[in-house]
């Protein structure tokens, strides 16, 4: 297979907005209603990323500002209480933050913001400096490749590489980045094989395997 598969690089959105350690409460507020996004990463220096803050933590703000809590949950929410009472970037940031390298893959990313329970990822070199978002909607940009271009990519890293001598006997079928594999292939052992390497390939959403062997 010579297909490369899509790295966060590919799809992440590479204009930042990010906001200094010392942005106050409003002004982080205020970049979020402009650029319409859920999170702001929190840099320093020549862009280091060192922290993030969420509506979620700005949020705490409002939820504790007519409710005063007993000791027991004090102590059960002390991060959140002292978020609730902050002002500064630096101080109601979530820190050290979840971050991703560009050249992770797609399924790295998703499983990072499904354990953090993130919508989106800051991307850093190994510097830690930030080159860009990704958000779960660009993780889903592969699927909206155009059935013609999957249809190239699997007839050619699939169907030519596994079917060499009965490659014209199979028929590559996509609708809706849905793949049809039909026809008869030489070795029924491959069949299960081209299957698996088909879903394999970025933007397939599911494949209906139909290869039969060829009696040959």
């Amino acid at each position: 297979m010579t297909s490369q598969p899509f790295t966060v690089a590919d799809v992440m959105t590479k204009k930042v907005v990010a906001v200094l350690p010392g942005a106050d409460f409003k002004e982080i507020a205020a970049t979020m209603q402009r650029w319409k996004v859920t999170a702001v990463p929190v840099v320093e220096g020549e862009g280091r990323v060192v922290g993030v803050v969420s509506e979620a933590d700005l949020l705490l703000k409002e939820e504790f500002h007519d409710h005063r809590l007993g000791l027991i949950e004090q102590l059960h929410r002390r991060d959140a209480t002292a978020k609730a009472g902050s002002r500064r970037a630096k101080d109601l940031m979530t820190s050290p933050a979840v971050t991703v390298a560009p050249e992770s893959s797609l399924p790295q990313a998703a499983r990072l913001m499904a354990t953090h329970r993130v919508k989106r990822l800051p991307v850093v070199d190994t510097s830690g400096t930030i080159q860009g978002i990704v958000s779960r909607s660009d993780l889903l940009k592969v699927f909206l490749r155009p059935d013609e271009e999957l249809t190239a990519e699997i007839r050619r890293e699939v169907v030519e590489h596994l079917f060499p001598l009965s490659q014209r006997q199979v028929d590559v079928r996509v609708d809706a980045g849905v793949v049809t594999l039909s026809g008869q292939v030489r070795d029924s052992a491959l069949v299960p094989v081209a299957e698996r390497l088909t879903r394999a390939v970025e933007g397939v959403v599911d494949v209906r395997c139909e290869l039969t062997a060829s009696e040959a």
